[in-house]
């Protein structure tokens, strides 16, 4: 998989933060820029491929991705 994709990433130059809610606030705000993302589903298949246990990858909160490897879906 190209990583090439990260050029064209919705989020790419906004806070960092807003993709890592701490525990309890909301993952609205990164949702919104994911859902506008035209390599979103890039992005979530990278974080599948790497593991990456934390943070909002693809419109998918750490729970969502868990429930999804759970189920056997990668993306």
């Amino acid at each position: 998989m190209s990583d090439h994709w990260f050029n064209q990433a919705a989020c790419r130059g906004k806070d960092p933060d807003i993709f890592f809610p701490r525990s309890g606030e909301s993952p609205a705000a990164a949702r919104r820029i994911c859902a506008t993302c035209p390599v979103r589903l890039d992005c979530r298949a990278y974080a599948f491929a790497h593991h990456i246990t934390r943070g909002v990858w693809g419109g998918l909160t750490e729970l969502e991705r868990r429930k999804h490897r759970r189920n056997g879906a990668a993306a």
